[in-house]
């Protein structure tokens, strides 16, 4: 397979298994699960072959595949992705296969309607996750809207209405003030002297705003990914979607649609608006700090199993923005990496909390107790995914706080405080529930009859466990994947406050070879020693004075370090701060 067809191979693959399934008379369910199911795994397996061909050293786009599509008004279909993409690329297609086999028994109704929703879902993803033209990246984030609605409208719980219009209609208010941010990106783009009319993210890089002109597009785009993550105090769609959507529903909203917020943020907010990027850094710091404490007391309280972890998704990506507003190499690889590790974490623990539902039809937490005893491979289950889930060292969850905390730390103490606050207050409502949950004396008689995970759930939990441990233990190839990336994301943030530059020095433009231009001339981002200077030897000064430092500056960043070896520039940028 060609690299020139091969993300497009991937996004669209899913689609060819919708049109296979029309094809299927719906009374044969078993057929359509099964084919549902074997199109998830092959879209997973070809979206492998983007990871086996990437190379770790271009920070730039790979595997571009650019054709025109509306020639007159500059829209193109361009794709690509890079290290920061990539790795949400294959969570999509993970999980959706995940997904598709936990519903086997879950879905009773409406099967070949539910099977051809998840499919369609799929495609819109990732679609968001490697458009590079800004229309294209807008019909793919209003698109995978339109499936969401029907698996939550149709077979959601009993307010699945309230939900669901709830859900449609925060992330379409959001959707209508980016398309207004975009729409003016692409005159002021072609307006300026020599400019160009198109929605090209990569020429878009290039464009020099005024700071008034930033702060106003800035929050064009930072409402709608805020709304998606979701922030503090965007969040309230939330919990109601989490509650009344189906087990892979919610997997599906918790692993991989709330990091369309946070992956716009990286994509689009940051790189775009570099001036007004460092300005807001403090208001959003402060905004995810208030999720993380937030989202972990309201946590505590939620009687309902569902609910605490819908809660607990809020103070979890808070952490994740948390990390992306720190703008060091730590806190947006760390961000990054806990990205993947929610969506496995919190995936695995909607898995649990569904099959646990299809044998008791209750989610209230004083409804159980004593399960450890009754069913002792889904109590072990359910307890690495909840030590996952608060952090404990070995596991996913201990690499990215501990990168986000360390990113945090050198450039505001208090902040890192607060977070790690966060922290503990996560030990305690996780453990607290398993507790209940799963100790004690089993007080319901129905809970006595409860059966143990059947071979098919323990196939749809044991891949997702290995990922947990395999990225607690060796996070090495996921951290590589994207530090290319995230260098030449923070020049672009940085490239303003950097000692060695004026202060209205023109931003980085990333190019499809994974070369930076800098006005007329073009230098290399994996050779150029000054470009690297820019985001990991120099200090500059944010919105409050901190001294914005990253990983070539601290000897404290031994474990972003110990996941890569050292490099000669490495050693010059040491030298440099020196």
């Amino acid at each position: 397979m060609s690299n020139f067809s091969l993300v497009s191979t991937v996004v669209f693959l899913p689609l060819v298994g919708v049109g296979m399934l029309l094809l299927v008379d719906r009374r044969r369910e078993a057929a359509i699960k099964h084919l549902t199911f074997a199109v998830s795994v092959l879209t997973f397996l070809v979206s492998l072959q983007l990871y086996r061909g990437f190379q770790l050293n271009v920070p730039g786009m790979q595997f571009v595949e650019r054709k025109p599509w509306i020639a007159g008004l500059g829209v193109q279909y361009f794709v690509g992705v890079d290290g920061i993409s990539l790795l949400l690329v294959l969570l999509t297609t993970f999980l959706t296969a995940i997904a598709i086999l936990s519903s086997y028994t879950a879905i009773t109704t409406w099967v070949k309607e539910y099977m051809i929703c998840m499919l369609l879902l799929e495609t819109g993803m990732l679609g968001v996750f490697v458009a590079l033209d800004l229309v294209l990246f807008y019909v793919f984030w209003e698109g995978m809207l339109i499936p969401m609605y029907f698996l939550i409208g149709v077979w959601g719980g009993p307010r699945r209405i309230y939900a669901t219009l709830k859900f449609f209609l925060y992330t379409m208010a959001g959707g209508v003030l980016m398309l207004v941010g975009i729409i003016a990106l692409y005159y002021l783009n072609g307006g300026r002297p020599g400019g160009e009319y198109t929605f090209d993210l990569l020429k878009m890089y290039g464009l020099d705003l005024p700071l008034r002109t930033q702060i106003w597009l800035f929050l064009a785009f930072a409402v709608a990914f805020a709304i998606k993550v979701p922030m503090f105090p965007f969040h309230t769609w939330l919990p109601d979607a989490h509650v009344e959507a189906p087990t892979a529903g919610s997997v599906i909203l918790a692993g991989v649609l709330l990091k369309m917020g946070t992956y716009g943020f990286l994509r689009f907010a940051l790189p775009l608006f570099p001036e007004a990027t460092r300005y807001f850094t403090p208001l959003f710091s402060w905004l995810a700090i208030i999720g993380i404490l937030y989202g972990a007391l309201v946590s505590m309280v939620q009687p309902d199993l569902k609910k605490l972890v819908a809660y607990s998704s809020v103070s979890h990506l808070g952490f994740v923005m948390l990390g992306i507003f720190a703008l060091t190499i730590q806190g947006v690889e760390g961000g990054i990496l806990q990205m993947i590790n929610h969506g496995l974490s919190t995936g695995a623990l909607f898995l649990l909390v569904g099959m646990i539902y299809e044998r008791r039809h209750t989610r209230m937490i004083e409804d159980f107790g004593g399960l450890a005893r009754v069913i002792p491979v889904f109590t072990a289950f359910f307890l690495l995914v909840t030590l996952s889930s608060i952090g404990l060292p070995g596991l996913n969850g201990f690499v990215g706080e501990f990168l986000i905390l360390v990113g945090t730390f050198q450039v505001n103490v208090l902040y890192a405080v607060l977070a790690t606050s966060g922290v503990i207050l996560a030990a305690v409502y996780m453990l607290w529930m398993f507790q209940r949950v799963m100790f004690g004396k089993v007080t319901h008689e129905a809970n006595r009859r409860l059966t143990d995970l059947t071979a098919r759930e323990v196939a749809v939990l044991v891949p997702v466990l290995l990922f947990i441990v395999w990225i607690g233990i060796y996070p090495r190839p996921f951290l590589a994947t994207t530090e290319a990336s995230v260098k030449q994301l923070l020049a672009q943030v940085h490239i303003r406050y950097r000692a060695d530059e004026p202060r209205g020095g023109t931003p980085p433009i990333p190019t499809e070879s994974g070369k930076v231009g800098m006005g007329p001339r073009v230098m290399d981002a994996s050779r150029e020693p000054r470009a690297e200077r820019g985001a990991e030897g120099q200090r500059g000064r944010g919105a409050e004075g901190i001294n914005i430092v990253s990983a070539g500056d601290r000897a404290g960043s031994a474990l972003a370090q110990a996941n890569r070896p050292q490099t000669t520039d490495d050693r010059r940028g040491a030298r440099h701060a020196q």
